[in-house]
């Protein structure tokens, strides 16, 4: 089977992160996978298995409308995913969404497919949205089948739109036994025993709550904050503001997270969405301990339900962190071997041969 990957750039985020681990996973079923992305950004570890092909987006002038831009780059993303004349394409994340509004592929037969890795409707800020807006993003998102990472994206997929999104939940996949070898790639230089967030300085992540949610618990053991974003300044901000500058630690961005989840008593998320929430997958990849805010998608389907707390509770988050630091081990989880990337790969397999049958 011959598939396309399609994304903005391999940059280090969680999609992208998906995008290559699940491409690895195909070729090891016997596959072939193109990557075709639109920024010249590399952050992730490239398997040299897996062809690429950059086209970039930015050569287009930003004096042509936006939505002629789109147009006219779909023609050359159509043109090159032809030549490859895959079985399946799946799209992820929002320029690519946006650009296939204007793809002719699904008009050849080739099964187009967006890939779903937030949770729509806080992403888009939906309720904020004018009526024009939303119209807009109800062409560009019921225009193709659509696989979402988890249950709870679905659920809200069909939320905004009814049915007119025929709807697949698959998992991410998790290489469980690549993050165990990647976690032993160095010693943190940190103090023994630390509470560890790894995520993007965005507002979806909600460090603002976590830091006060910090500043009213024990504080028994430091936080470590690994990652990089637009709002770092205002978390330094905060951090002097609360006093917590001797006990709260900025590592920056490490495409190589894991060595600081390995050491860690234990990992938090306090997000106020996610769409699968991959990092808790991880966490538990590697027997941590992990508690987390109840989004909407993605945590209570990998976390029992006492490892988590209403989204924005600032007190329960507190108190959580109080129980993850004197108790680690009440917040161990077994690891899901549907996640592994074999497993997750083959239901992509299934999908498409599915999709085929139709």
């Amino acid at each position: 089977m011959q598939v396309v990957l399609v994304i903005n750039s391999l940059q280090g985020g969680g999609a992208e992160k998906f995008v290559l681990t699940l491409g690895e996973a195909l070729v090891a079923l016997g596959h072939t996978v193109d990557v075709v992305y639109f920024e010249d950004i590399i952050e992730h570890t490239i398997n040299p298995n897996l062809r690429y092909h950059l086209l970039a987006f930015n050569k287009l002038s930003r004096s042509i409308p936006k939505p002629i831009r789109y147009r006219l780059f779909a023609r050359q993303v159509d043109a090159l995913i032809s030549k490859l004349a895959p079985d399946l394409v799946l799209v992820n994340l929002y320029r690519a969404y946006e650009i296939f509004l204007h793809s002719k592929l699904a008009a050849q037969g080739i099964a187009v497919n967006f890939v779903l890795h937030n949770y729509l409707s806080n992403k888009l800020d939906w309720q904020n949205l004018s009526s024009k807006k939303q119209q807009y993003y109800q062409r560009v998102f019921t225009r193709y089948p659509t696989i979402t990472a988890s249950y709870g994206m679905a659920q809200d997929v069909k939320s905004l739109f009814g049915e007119k999104v025929p709807l697949t939940t698959i998992h991410n996949p998790i290489n469980q036994p690549e993050i165990a070898r990647l976690a032993t790639a160095f010693v943190p230089d940190l103090a023994q025993g630390y509470i560890v967030h790894v995520g993007s300085f965005k507002p979806q992540k909600n460090h603002a709550l976590l830091l006060q949610a910090y500043a009213q618990s024990s504080r028994r053991y430091p936080l470590v904050l690994v990652g990089k974003g637009v709002l770092e300044a205002q978390i330094r901000m905060q951090i002097a503001e609360l006093g917590l500058q001797d006990e709260v630690i900025l590592v920056g961005f490490h495409p190589n997270p894991y060595p600081f989840i390995k050491q860690a008593r234990g990992l938090v998320l306090s997000s106020n969405f996610e769409g699968f929430a991959l990092v808790l997958a991880e966490a538990l990849a590697l027997g941590v301990p992990a508690i987390s805010t109840d989004c909407p998608s993605g945590p209570s389907e990998i976390l029992p339900a006492h490892h988590l707390v209403p989204v924005g509770d600032r007190a329960a988050l507190t108190a959580k962190l109080n129980a993850l630091m004197d108790n680690p081990a009440d917040f161990v989880a077994p690891f899901n071997p549907q996640f592994l990337p074999e497993n997750v790969a083959q239901q992509y397999v299934d999908f498409a041969d599915a999709t085929r049958q139709l």
